[in-house]
């Protein structure tokens, strides 16, 4: 009898506050939907339980070299008044943050993949929201999927070329993983 092999599922949750984070979590949904159902959920409406799929990825972009808060958002939200920046806010951009979100959550996904948007210089000067989500997913129990990904932005906070390709890449890649057998 013909098996039919079973299909991996992923969420991925993210915060955004000029579309650069939620463009990067859309072009890795299109590169795990290759070989994986998926799942894109904003921040403001990602639920206090993780969801039971295979593999949860959350992103979000570095403030102060970490994940947002508060009075960072609010101050990222004053740069759209800067008419040489040509930002645009998300909705609700202000709103909960994933450090909040994951700081509700009671349980931990089995498995995650953290990834951040975050100026294009070295980390140690930049610092990263994923650093920061990994640390808060591990100390839920999650365990770590693969190593986390970051996305550059320039002096504008403006997306670096390439990086929506790189990001789809990264999504095949993550969907490869997620058909091999011992992960099944």
């Amino acid at each position: 009898m013909n098996q039919t092999p079973r299909v991996a599922t992923a969420t991925i949750i993210y915060e955004s506050m000029f579309g650069n984070t939620r463009a990067v979590a859309a072009a890795i949904a299109d590169g795990l939907r290759s070989a994986t159902t998926v799942t894109v959920i904003p921040v403001k409406d990602a639920p206090e339980s993780f969801p039971d799929v295979d593999l949860v990825l959350v992103g979000a972009p570095t403030h102060v070299h970490g994940l947002s808060r508060p009075a960072s958002r609010t101050e990222a939200g004053t740069w759209v008044d800067d008419p040489e920046r040509h930002l645009t806010l998300e909705p609700d951009a202000e709103g909960i943050g994933v450090r909040e979100w994951l700081d509700a959550c009671a349980d931990a996904p089995a498995r995650y993949a953290a990834f951040d948007t975050r100026a294009d210089m070295t980390e140690l000067f930049s610092g990263s929201a994923a650093r920061s989500i990994e640390k808060r997913l591990q100390k839920l129990g999650a365990q770590q999927f693969c190593e986390r990904k970051s996305f550059l932005v320039d002096k504008n906070s403006v997306l670096e070329p390439g990086q929506l390709e790189l990001a789809r890449d990264w999504g095949r890649t993550l969907a490869t993983e997620l058909q091999a057998p011992a992960l099944r």
